[in-house]
């Protein structure tokens, strides 16, 4: 039986389809470009810094390339005023320190290199014209190994790398050009002007227009990590331990809370690169010249090590062996009390730090934690699931055990922030912080939750001792 076509499917060919896709075609433009747009909009607004940056990078160039546009500016650098431009596009970073450090590291390994690189080539025009080439390749052949070795060291990475890469480029071009150009002198003195004037562009123009400090970037990340984890216990006690048929408004709420915690776990890189460039920046507002910057990655560490405490909690709330309501529910006071002190505690760190305020009033929540934390010891040691199922119970046991280690790693935390706080000169008062996100009312209690009626303002009494 033959099967007929319609002239419509007989005249469907390449031609026509390619006809339909350039009908369709600027439709497709338009979405895709409204969709860069979108993200643009979106980039911008999560961070308007991006925008002023872009506009001071824009600007450092356009004052470096005045030495190419006005003869008397060219005609005392000549084509090396390239250098200077060059020296903009990389030096200039999005914050203060790593601008400065940069900067210094090309200024200071252009000047040393290129010193290096004169009196090498002069030291082997000594030897004749014979042995200059071996001589200075054997110059560039023990500086090179020296300087990449050097690049190892976890100190001289973390603080000169660039510099180190900038020294065998400058000691290179200097002494290897200068075989074949009498005039090395000149050669390394225009080098070493236009780079100064490129890095001090970029620095003038980075300090004085919108400076982004990174140090305060820093502080602010390690006050919301906490933050993060505090928000984790506010939320974890109910959400174990509810009952499958509940669902409060605060359900929503709760989700995004016990999520945030995972980008503590990856920011060790980040904060190791911040506390580097904040140690380049010089004094400013509250982080004063000598700020103890390196604390900072001591109070990371020990949050970050909460967080993986942190992690293996929130495994037993999508475990697919959960212990019976009825039996979660013989430590469910204890448990949800402990977590909640452990959420304030966290909370008034992370206040009182931002704010850069020296208390101890962490410290009632972390005693008040402790508190009930002996309370469920004293109930896990009795005979209170003597007629469960040993499987029923390992859940529940190992969420009180982990809650137990966390109350020590926050304890570990607050020394660590008091310790920074007299290292850093906060001010000395006895503050009451309430958190930024309201409590909820939970068995009587005033407890903190976003989801409530009545929001809580965001108040901070300081008495000062």
């Amino acid at each position: 039986m033959e099967t007929l076509t319609s002239p419509q499917q007989q005249s469907s060919g390449p031609i026509t389809r390619g006809c339909q896709w350039f009908k369709a075609l600027p439709n497709k433009f338009c979405d895709k470009t409204m969709e860069i747009v979108r993200k643009t909009k979106k980039l911008g607004q999560d961070d308007p810094r991006r925008i002023v940056h872009s506009l001071k990078v824009g600007l450092a160039l356009t004052l470096v390339s005045l030495f190419y546009y006005f003869k008397p500016l060219y005609d005392g650098f000549g084509d090396s005023a390239m250098w200077a431009v060059l020296t903009v596009v990389v030096v200039f970073e999005f914050s203060v320190g790593a601008t400065l450090g940069k900067g210094f590291n090309r200024m200071l390994a252009t000047f040393v290199a290129g010193g290096l690189g004169v009196g090498a080539h002069c030291l082997a025009t000594l030897a004749g014209r014979k042995g200059e080439p071996i001589l200075i390749a054997t110059f560039v052949f023990i500086i090179a190994v020296i300087m990449t070795f050097m690049r190892f060291f976890p100190k001289m990475k973390a603080r000169y790398d660039y510099g180190l890469l900038i020294f065998i480029l400058t000691f290179c071009l200097v002494s290897v050009s200068g075989y074949r150009d009498d005039q090395v002198l000149k050669m390394a003195h225009e080098r070493f002007s236009t780079i100064l004037v490129g890095s001090c562009a970029s620095l003038i123009v980075c300090i004085c227009v919108c400076p982004v400090w990174i140090g305060e970037d820093l502080h602010n990340s390690v006050a919301t990590n906490m933050e993060k984890l505090g928000n984790f216990f506010q939320a974890f006690g109910d959400e174990y331990f509810k009952v499958s048929e509940e669902h409060d408004q605060s359900g929503e709420n709760n989700k995004s809370y016990l999520q945030g915690y995972r980008s503590v776990l990856t920011s060790k890189s980040s904060e190791e690169t911040m506390a580097n460039f904040a140690r380049w920046e010089p004094g400013h507002g509250p982080f004063g010249y000598r700020h103890p910057w390196k604390m900072y990655l001591k109070i990371g560490n020990l949050t970050r090590d909460c967080a993986y405490k942190v992690e293996a909690l929130n495994n037993y709330l999508n475990s697919k062996i959960q212990t019976p309501v009825e039996i979660r529910g013989k430590i469910q006071g204890q448990c949800k009390r402990v977590s909640l002190e452990c959420s304030r505690a966290l909370k008034e760190m992370a206040s009182t730090f931002r704010k850069m305020v020296r208390t101890r009033s962490a410290i009632v929540h972390i005693d008040s934690s402790k508190e009930a934390a002996e309370e469920l010891k004293t109930l896990l040691r009795t005979n209170l699931w003597e007629e469960a199922d040993l499987l029923e119970i390992i859940p529940a046991a190992s969420v009180a055990s982990l809650l137990l280690e966390i109350i020590e790693c926050i304890e570990k935390i607050s020394e660590a922030v008091n310790e920074l706080a007299k290292a850093a000169a906060f001010i000395n008062g006895n503050a009451t912080v309430l958190p930024e996100q309201p409590d909820s009312i939970h068995q009587g209690e005033v407890q903190h939750d976003s989801s409530t009626a009545m929001p809580v303002p965001h108040i901070a009494i300081i008495v000062a001792e």
